[in-house]
């Protein structure tokens, strides 16, 4: 199938859903976890960021997942944390994670695998002064996946099938939903409990220039990135909660102007990463101002509760360049800092989930450009 399928009843536009608000669990009442939904975006081994946000959140018992959505490193989060609660409940998602992403530390060649350079902080696992990666560089532009990979080897599918069992993704606790984007028409696939595999997890992390496109009934696909990262309005549609929890790792500034050819090329990624998500987010906060203005019937239409974790400060130092590291020392980096990313998260805003927004969209994704 080549594209993808579009939910019929009225009640299901793009802002449309319940208005049953889940009540803030208590602990010591023994009531049930509050079900939050998860929105992970991709970016490479940046997910290791994503990786330690989703440890501390399941230290948390008294929040629960009722669905992720996820594009590319972020649907391969997604994935092994549904596995992992399926197989050991949040024990073991954590203990999956973590393997998973140890694997692909040892792999390595999941993105190439690079000799250390010299340098100092986060910044020092960026590649664009290491030689052997501007030739990696070099070689990329003049032979496409095609002519350097004629048989279609894709190192991450060994990966996956040591960590990702397909039956937990149809059948197990948690609604996943897997963004690609369709290399004819341009248009994004999102992949539900039905037709959810391995195949759908390296679409959605097939960047063209490192592997060919994975094709699936016919239709070739390439990485997510390009049309959702990561895609909210699977969540709006299909699942009954009310919070959702942004973790975003791609910048959405930059201060500084680019001005080499590396500089400028990042700069066009992340501002192409990001544009489905900011479409989105304009049209979410649209609904919600006209329920607010009592033109739309909250009953009818889903007013959503949104929330971000997120470290661009953090984060700042590191290039592009820096998503295709696997070192192990990076990884686990991004992991501390994704745990006290969410860390913050909770101690400022624990109390505003199942309650009230605490992200600013305004302020976030729809604040113009600055004139001067």
């Amino acid at each position: 199938m080549a594209t993808e399928r579009a939910p019929s009843p009225p009640d299901r536009r793009p802002g449309a859903g319940t208005n049953d608000r889940p009540r803030r669990p208590e602990a010591d009442r023994g009531q049930a976890a509050l079900a939050i939904d998860l929105a992970l975006q991709g970016g490479g081994s940046h997910g290791a960021f994503t990786w330690g946000v989703l440890d501390r959140l399941l230290d948390e018992p008294t929040i629960g997942f009722a669905g992720a959505s996820g594009t590319s490193a972020g649907a391969l989060n997604a994935a092994v944390l549904a596995t992992g609660l399926a197989e050991g409940g949040r024990a073991g998602a954590q203990a999956a994670l973590r393997a998973f992403w140890m694997d692909v530390a040892a792999q390595g060649a999941c993105f190439g695998r690079w000799p250390s350079w010299p340098g100092a902080g986060l910044g020092a696992f960026n590649l664009d002064q290491n030689p052997f990666f501007a030739l990696s560089q070099l070689f990329l532009r003049s032979f496409s996946p095609y002519q350097f990979n004629p048989g279609g080897a894709n190192a991450l599918r060994p990966v996956l099938l040591r960590h990702v069992k397909p039956a937990a993704l149809k059948t197990g606790p948690l609604a996943l939903f897997v963004t690609a984007t369709a290399v004819r028409t341009g248009q994004p696939r999102v992949f539900t409990r039905d037709d959810l595999s391995i195949d759908a997890l390296l679409a959605s992390a097939c960047l063209p220039q490192l592997f060919r496109a994975v094709e699936i009934d016919g239709e070739p696909y390439w990485d997510g990135g390009y049309t959702g990262n990561p895609a909210i309005w699977p969540l709006i549609y299909e699942t009954a909660a009310l919070d959702v929890v942004l973790v975003k790792i791609n910048p959405l500034q930059r201060p500084a102007l680019p001005e080499t050819p590396e500089e400028i090329a990042d700069r066009v990624n992340e501002i192409t990463f990001n544009a489905g998500l900011i479409g989105e987010m304009r049209a979410i906060d649209f609904v919600q101002k006209l329920i607010r203005q009592g033109r739309l019937s909250p009953g009818e239409y889903k007013d959503l509760r949104l929330h971000m974790v997120a470290d661009d400060e953090g984060l700042a130092p590191l290039h592009a360049s820096s998503k295709l590291n696997t070192d192990r020392a990076f990884l686990e980096a991004l992991h501390a800092q994704g745990r006290r990313a969410a860390e913050r998260f909770l101690a400022a805003h624990r109390d505003d989930l199942g309650r009230r927004s605490s992200l600013d969209l305004h302020q976030t994704f729809l604040r113009p450009a600055v004139r001067r």
